[in-house]
């Protein structure tokens, strides 16, 4: 899968440097990954939350921060939609956040 877009994630663990580690294997099993459907996703991530518009839900250092992204499964590229901690998270839509 390709991610779009690293800069983001590599943004937020600046901010919060206890989520790096985890955001950086995230990002690492991603790339290396090949999700054709959601089922793919929940195979690897079982607490991972699939929502509408191809949305995913990602709990980051046991769900202390959320990652949503949107995946296009036949161009195998996700999308980052919002990184936050999770009262951040609490604070928005998942299904129609857009990273500013």
């Amino acid at each position: 899968m390709r991610v779009i877009a690293l800069s983001t994630l590599r943004a937020f663990w600046q901010l919060h440097p206890g989520a790096e580690q985890q955001l950086k294997a995230w990002h690492d099993e991603a790339v290396h990954a090949s999700w054709n459907s959601p089922a793919d996703i929940k195979a690897h991530y079982r607490s991972a939350s699939v929502l509408k518009n191809r949305r995913v839900v990602f709990n980051i250092k046991g769900n202390s921060y959320r990652l949503v992204v949107s995946i296009a499964y036949r161009l195998q590229i996700v999308y980052v939609k919002f990184i936050g901690t999770h009262e951040e998270y609490d604070a928005i839509d998942a299904e129609t956040v857009e990273m500013p």
